[in-house]
């Protein structure tokens, strides 16, 4: 039974009404069916993980830019996370997605997740820009939960991007989820993810209350750790430009000597064949 399209193999007609058993040529078909299935699959949630590595790429040659350059390093630390089919078909029977893997890839759109975590809050939408910008990433959708955090007192950048992943016989666009964050903003989210599901999902209001002054806390960190920072840049700027200059020496100031060299040892000369010595130009 060959596929339409995008559309997930069917096994339309295969199984007989009731629990009688299959016959044999049915059995072959349904196997065959079973196999060209698992094949469009793993060849679906491959392209996730390919663009998933691509973007992971991204991240990491524009942070070895920035050591090989010896400028300040925003990017901390970079992690990716894979949704595993069971999850991806949960969302997308949520969602009201048809047979079509090509509708699940437009729906569905966090399948293939990279987190940047930067050093501080300029860095986020610095680092987020800069990634943005490449000629080969489309930026679909941008949402600002550091500006507008959510209820809980989650606050992260969020971008869904969309890049091609080159196969050997067609390229696809594949969306990958973004996130950028602070260090703070990262502790803060990985401890209330683990508490969130500890209990269900249901956090009692009294915690989630100290969560929220949590978060607080950890965006005054951020801003007061920031200004820490400029201040120190600014401290070693100016300390640099008052520090007196280091002399080099330059071909200019070589010839410079020599010229007083060649001039000193001729006044020697003269005065040696005067009364007969020469003087030495290292004394």
């Amino acid at each position: 039974m060959s596929q339409h399209g995008d559309r997930l193999p069917a096994l339309d007609g295969v199984v007989e009404a009731g629990l009688g058993t299959p016959s044999e040529p049915m059995l072959g078909e349904m196997l065959t069916t079973v196999g060209s299935m698992r094949r469009h699959l793993n060849r679906f949630m491959a392209s996730y993980e390919f663009a998933m590595q691509e973007v992971e790429t991204k991240v990491k040659i524009l942070r070895q830019e920035f050591e090989l350059l010896n400028r300040p390093n925003p990017i901390e630390h970079v992690s990716c996370r894979l949704k595993t089919l069971e999850s991806v078909v949960t969302k997308a029977r949520q969602r009201g997605c048809g047979p079509s893997t090509d509708e699940i890839r437009r729906v569905v759109q966090d399948i293939a997740g990279v987190r940047v975590v930067c050093s501080f809050v300029s860095d986020v939408y610095r680092v987020q820009e800069m990634l943005c910008s490449h000629a080969d990433v489309e930026l679909l959708a941008i949402k600002d939960y550091i500006a507008h955090p959510k209820p809980s007192g989650y606050r992260s950048l969020h971008a869904i991007i969309e890049v091609p992943v080159f196969l050997s016989d067609a390229v696809i666009s594949v969306p990958v989820e973004m996130q950028f964050r602070t260090v703070a903003q990262d502790f803060w989210a990985c401890l209330e993810h683990k508490i969130f599901y500890k209990y269900d999902r249901e956090i009692p209001a009294g915690l989630s209350a100290r969560l929220q002054d949590a978060a607080l806390t950890a965006a005054h960190l951020d801003a007061e750790m920031e200004r820490l920072s400029i201040e120190i840049d600014e401290f070693a700027a100016s300390s640099a430009t008052d520090a007196p200059a280091v002399h080099t020496v330059t071909d200019a100031s070589v010839a410079s000597f020599l010229e007083l060299l060649a001039s000193h040892r001729e006044r020697g000369l003269d005065a040696g064949q005067a009364d007969g010595t020469r003087d030495d130009p290292w004394d």
